[in-house]
């Protein structure tokens, strides 16, 4: 049996496993090429994918550029201050059009000088004019679908997604009081870990490693015994992250916040791949995107109530890079270990550390499982 069939299978056994006996996936499920194909084209352009935060280009004409799956995008406020992702492939002969980030009001390709303006339209093509049957307005570059939640950017690439705020109910209840859309952007960063995006998507909402792997960091504030699961559904996994009660308060946070949510972290992942840490007084951030099945592409960031240069911002930045390298070591030994061939399927923690876990499988499962239909996007 190929790696592909064998995890589609193993994801729809999970569907009739209770959440007791919940189980790790193989270790395929983190190392196969194939499959990782099989997710580009079943989920990350059917779904509706974060790519970024508005707080990256607040004035009309900034932009900046990624990849996902191959394509490559420009995310920009066009004149009108609207938030658009267009494709950043000429129209031509298929160069790229913007690299790295800036301000402008047109893209013009390097290779032939094309030239489009912030809506995609093609302003000037040099001397096709001579060509009969040329039309300039059959030439617009592709707008993606895009939506914006709590300040977040969301692209779906295939354009056949259900609204994204149809999708969101169940955790915007959650986390409604924290006013996270209305907190300041005060750091962006771009890198590459040498892990599979799930590894860290996965870690990323699991309180089981808090207090093992971040000793000095996040032990003295959430340990793992206080971790407790929240709600779930189809589109979103969380736990409660409590605060050590000895630990000060996390200041400026939104008033109306309940005295229960002053002393915890919402821990939540957007499926597939925007995971949040949502502290009281601030915010870290994560949009994972595949760069092979050892590598994860992330653009992660902070936003908080405070101002960029106050010493509260400056200080959860700083926590943020110390507990970010712990992990980052820990997952790139952890795909190391994946490739062994003596390494089989085990138990996961008890719900409230782990569950989050298992929420996710069970997402994959409902898209992926070999009891689906799978169409071409």
């Amino acid at each position: 049996m190929d790696t592909v069939t064998h995890l589609r299978e193993e994801l729809t056994k999970l569907k009739s496993i209770s959440a007791e006996q919940a189980r790790t996936m193989p270790p395929s499920y983190y190392t196969s090429a194939e499959f990782l194909a099989l997710e580009e084209e079943h989920i990350f352009r059917k779904e509706w994918v974060c790519v970024g935060h508005t707080g990256e280009i607040p004035n009309p004409g900034d932009f900046y550029t990624t990849e996902l799956v191959g394509e490559q995008l420009i995310v920009l406020r066009d004149e009108a201050g609207e938030v658009r992702i267009l494709s950043n492939v000429c129209r031509h002969r298929g160069n790229i059009l913007a690299q790295g980030s800036g301000n402008r009001k047109k893209f013009i390709c390097g290779y032939h000088a094309w030239v489009y303006d912030s809506a995609g339209r093609l302003q000037n093509a040099p001397l096709m004019d001579q060509i009969e049957g040329f039309d300039k307005s059959a030439c617009t570059l592709p707008n993606f679908a895009t939506e914006i939640w709590e300040g977040f950017i969301y692209v779906n690439l295939d354009g056949n997604a259900a609204p994204l705020a149809e999708q969101l109910g169940g955790i915007e209840a959650i986390i409604k009081n924290y006013k996270m859309g209305e907190r300041n952007f005060v750091y962006g960063e771009e890198t590459i870990w040498g892990c599979n995006w799930k590894c860290l998507a996965e870690n990323f909402m699991e309180g089981y490693h808090l207090s093992p792997t971040h000793v000095k960091t996040l032990h003295p504030i959430t340990p793992t015994s206080l971790c407790v699961k929240m709600p779930h559904d189809d589109y979103f996994t969380g736990y409660w992250a409590k605060y050590n009660p000895n630990y000060p308060e996390r200041l400026p946070y939104p008033e109306g916040l309940t005295k229960e949510e002053t002393r915890q972290s919402p821990m939540f992942a957007i499926n597939p791949n925007h995971v949040i840490g949502l502290a009281t007084n601030a915010c870290v951030y994560m949009c994972l995107r595949p760069a092979g099945p050892d590598h994860v592409a992330i653009r992660w960031g902070v936003i908080s109530t405070a101002q960029p240069d106050d010493q509260s911002a400056i200080d959860y930045v700083k926590l943020c890079h110390e507990f970010n390298e712990e992990d980052k070591e820990k997952l790139e030994t952890l795909q190391k270990g994946l490739k062994s061939k003596y390494l089989g399927s085990n138990y996961l923690a008890p719900g409230d550390f782990e569950g989050t876990i298992w929420d996710m499988y069970q997402f994959m499962a409902r898209r992926l499982g070999s009891d689906v239909e799978l169409q071409k996007a």
